[in-house]
């Protein structure tokens, strides 16, 4: 069951009510919901959200370019998709569900192997992402595919994963912020062997 949001602005529809972020108090405990679109302004309040990071078989990451009609950092490069789980959704689901939308892509078992992540940042416009975003990591086929969103997705490519590594400590700025935060810590944990993090995350669950 979706909550009512624990405020609307006066421009919002009834579409707002099926997409709504759950807010989080500064404890990151769910402190209520507000609709998507309005949420990401130059005061942003903290709010739950979600990173993956897809492999293929060669441990090659899949990038993509966020579109120019994105509110915030529009055309930089980033992981390989972000989103938002709705209130009463599981994280696993939100994140296959939004990777379908915006790559057309299904993904197997994604797996959180940065449960605790999370950020500020700002971009050029003011507009504020201040989200609790744990981060998770999938594998798919080499070959694989995707059929962006253009609305979401202007473009994509496999970069492998040590390269990766190389650009956001060389270039920070070509990608988007979290994503730096994001590789410097993974490869903190796992160095140029990411699928490890994924082997690992798959062998404690079982």
């Amino acid at each position: 069951m979706v909550t009512r949001p624990s405020h609307l602005p006066p421009t919002a529809t009834l579409a707002d009510l099926d997409d709504l972020v759950v807010l989080l108090d500064d404890d990151a405990r769910p402190a209520g919901t507000a609709a998507r679109r309005h949420v990401h302004t130059e005061d942003t309040p903290l709010h739950l959200a979600f990173s993956l990071y897809l492999l293929d078989e060669d441990d090659r990451l899949l990038l993509t370019r966020r579109a120019l009609g994105k509110t915030a950092w529009p055309g930089v490069w980033t992981n390989t998709c972000c989103g938002h789980p709705r209130p009463d959704e599981s994280m696993t689901d939100a994140v296959t569900r939004r990777v379908e939308e915006e790559l057309g892509l299904h993904v197997p078992a994604p797996q959180v192997v940065l449960p605790d992540f999370r950020y500020r940042a700002v971009d050029a416009s003011g507009v504020v992402e201040h989200e609790v975003c744990p981060v998770h990591l999938a594998r798919v086929p080499s070959g694989t595919v995707p059929r962006p969103d253009p609305a979401e997705v202007a473009e994509h490519t496999w970069v492998p994963w040590a390269q990766v590594r190389v650009l956001a400590a060389a270039a920070p700025a070509l990608l988007s912020p979290w994503m730096v935060l994001q590789v410097a810590a993974l490869g903190e944990q796992h160095g140029d062997d990411l699928g490890r993090a994924l082997r690992e995350s798959v062998d404690a669950a079982r």
